[in-house]
């Protein structure tokens, strides 16, 4: 789960890690009350969880109220790379001297955290890790032993930092990593970290993606996890809630299998036939007629369907559940999309001749299949 620069900077700050004073805005009239605490120049940012938001126009740099007015109405409620814009955090502007980049995140190769460092931040930090890759140091952290300053001094010493500001960046490494281990964090990342003409270090701007498993340690995030203009769209939403995985693509064939393998398989089967899948529904194991039926009408419901293939391989998941649910669906939603259905496992002769007394195709071959699901999509294209 990413989170929004605020929120991010939110956590940081009460660890103790500098940050710009700034007031967070969700409307377009702002009142003057609200600035009186900033100095101006002031940068207004664009709460949105993409890359690239600066070069994109979601982030402008305002020299007075009036100003900061006016960018605030150009922002809100409008749309970068088609996210729309429903916060604004409206910060002072720090002079610095110099921006690095500190992150902490997971090697999986080494199965171990990491710390990443550059002199160079800022928001050409990709080109510079393909460009100038000598200047991205890396050291493995080890869990176990935990992180302490003399290791994050071998960061900051290549950095090119001695003594009392050594020890200070050292000292924010050490920071990220307790907090990367509280949050249960997947990627923490400070870029910039400006470095500032009195010798300190401020955090400009903050990411901070959390492990999904792990939400259920951290309530206050998983509530978030739901809510609309984050990663997730309505109808993603919609199946988290109900304990479904879906993600939303581009095609027009619908698919539900159980199990994120087999659908994966039923994607990549469609491709290699010339067909588009519309999206990815797992409905995992042991899925209800109910949560079945849910599942089915999140797909249908999509306007860009025009036909489902439902894969099931029976265990837990009983092909008569999947059978009776098919049937629930088509009865309540009176679609005349058309339904290819493989089923095999658990049930099978059960579901398959309760979908052959409703002349609903059933099919015991995923090719064969997903064969015909290609066909009716061209078909009715």
């Amino acid at each position: 789960m990413k989170l929004f620069e605020y929120e991010a900077k939110h956590i940081i700050a009460k660890y103790g890690i500098a940050i710009p004073k700034g007031v967070l805005v969700d409307k377009h009239n702002l009142d003057k009350i609200e600035l009186e605490k900033l100095n101006l120049s002031l940068v207004l940012k664009s709460q949105i969880l993409i890359s690239g938001r600066q070069k994109a126009g979601g982030v402008l740099f305002a020299k007075s109220f009036e100003q900061t007015r006016n960018y605030l109405k150009k922002l809100i409620a409008t749309k970068i790379k088609n996210k729309k814009i429903d916060k604004v955090l409206i910060e002072e502007k720090i002079e610095c001297i110099k921006e690095l980049y500190l992150s902490i995140t997971i090697d999986r190769n080494q199965r171990s955290y990491v710390a990443i460092a550059s002199e160079k931040g800022g928001i050409d930090i990709e080109q510079t890790s393909i460009q100038f890759p000598q200047k991205i140091i890396k050291l493995l952290i080890n869990s176990q032993q935990g992180f302490n300053l003399s290791e994050a001094r071998k960061v900051t010493s290549k950095l090119g930092y001695t003594g009392t500001r050594s020890n200070s960046l050292a000292n924010i490494l050490i920071t990220l990593f307790q907090i990367v281990k509280d949050y249960d964090i997947e990627l923490i990342e400070l870029n910039p970290l400006a470095e500032t003409k009195q010798e300190n270090f401020v955090a400009l701007d903050s990411r901070i993606i959390l492990d999904d498993n792990s939400l259920f340690r951290h309530p206050e995030y998983k509530k978030k996890s739901f809510e609309i203009g984050r990663e997730l769209g309505v109808k993603e939403i919609e199946a988290k809630k109900l304990g479904l995985v879906y993600v939303k693509l581009e095609g027009d064939i619908g698919v539900i299998g159980n199990g994120a393998g087999l659908v994966l398989s039923t994607l990549d089967m469609i491709k290699y036939y010339g067909g588009k899948s519309a999206n990815f529904l797992d409905l995992g194991g042991g899925a209800s007629i109910k949560k079945i039926s849910y599942a089915m009408e999140i797909v249908l419901t999509d306007p860009n369907v025009k036909v489902l293939f439902v894969n099931i391989i029976g265990g837990l998941t009983s092909c008569d559940d999947v059978a009776a649910a098919i049937i629930k669906t088509l009865v309540k939603t009176k679609t005349k999309k058309p339904i290819i259905s493989r089923l095999i496992g658990t049930n099978e002769k059960k579901g398959r001749k309760l979908l052959k007394e409703k002349e609903i195709e059933v099919l015991d071959n995923m090719e064969e299949a997903a064969i015909k699901a290609v066909k009716l999509s061209r078909k009715l294209s």
